[in-house]
């Protein structure tokens, strides 16, 4: 009982962080022109929130899946393709890329891409036999590295001019948000959550193994592949919307595990949301306010997020 308490204590305290954070962000400091202030920080808000469903929604699920709690999505090689796509444009279309293809039509092509790897490498390896998770995992680390190699090949054919637009992609930033871009994908991720939430509880049965879950009913192979399809769209969206934040599910997930010590994941998936839209809230502003823009978010997640991957490592190794 006192241990319930301690989580949903935990839950409505990080529902009051976020609630502060978006206040500080969106109101410290607004100036003059205050309207466009407001207008401008609230389409930043309305993609942070997004992005944190995105990804907390994905990287609990991932890990629940594959029982651990260090591998996030991004190894599946999403990152990697996006990468890929966006280089493979601009080497055929050169400073012509914005021109010929529209913000939404490359918002588009990118999600659909990723989605589109995705149900291929599920029909590829599923199709072999039923208990094929970690040669998915395999196959996904093979393919994401050898996307970023010929990312990197490219990269070095294409004019140095143009290597600046896909500079502008590698990483993760909020500054540049379309509102043509944001309201699909915030449709997109809404209706993946809702369906999520309402089957947290085979997660639940999931993290006990996939002997146990089966035995207590669970249909384990068709459940694994709904939640593999439910993070392929919830990570293409996030990274077609505002490019790649590798760090930010491992750093996130890991706080919420030691912040929400439960077992059900509508609890933990929520207490995470809000865990990552406070940390993109934080920082957001202080790459706004201290930084004065010279160091992108994503930068300063990768950080936080690689040296907190080391000591995750090290614990391991110790225990």
């Amino acid at each position: 009982m006192e241990k319930k308490i301690n989580i949903r204590r935990n839950l409505w305290i990080a529902a009051l962080l976020v609630i502060a954070s978006t206040a500080l962000y969106l109101f410290y400091n607004l100036g003059g022109n205050w309207e466009f202030a407001l207008r401008l920080r609230g389409l930043k808000v309305a993609s942070i929130l997004v992005v944190a469903g995105c990804v907390a929604f994905s990287s609990v699920a991932f890990q629940t899946l594959t029982n651990n709690r260090i591998l996030t999505p991004s190894i599946m090689g999403f990152e990697s393709l996006y990468l890929l796509i966006q280089t493979v444009i601009v080497y055929y279309y050169s400073d012509q890329t914005y021109r010929v293809l529209s913000s939404i039509n490359n918002f588009l092509l990118s999600v659909t891409g990723m989605i589109g790897f995705s149900f291929l490498l599920y029909q590829l390896i599923y199709k072999r036999g039923k208990d094929n998770l970690y040669l998915l995992l395999l196959v996904g680390i093979i393919l994401g590295t050898l996307f970023s190699s010929l990312s990197s090949f490219m990269q070095l054919l294409i004019d140095p001019n143009d290597f600046f637009i896909v500079q502008g992609k590698m990483f993760a930033t909020f500054n540049k948000i379309n509102s043509k871009l944001l309201w699909p994908s915030l449709v997109g991720m809404t209706i993946t959550l809702i369906i999520g939430f309402r089957m947290s509880k085979y997660l639940d049965l999931v993290a006990l193994g996939r002997d146990q879950a089966i035995n207590l009913g669970v249909n384990y192979n068709r459940v694994v592949k709904i939640f593999l399809v439910k993070i392929a769209v919830l990570v293409s969206v996030s990274t077609a919307l505002v490019g790649p934040i590798t760090f930010l599910g491992l750093l996130v997930t890991n706080l919420s595990y030691e912040l929400f010590k439960t077992y059900k994941h509508n609890l933990l998936i929520a207490g995470c949301i809000m865990v990552s839209a406070i940390a993109l809230l934080i920082g957001q502003f202080l790459m706004e306010r201290v930084f004065n823009l010279s160091i992108p978010l994503s930068a300063i997640i990768n950080m936080v997020g690689g040296f907190y991957f080391i000591y995750l490592l090290l614990r391991v190794k110790k225990l």
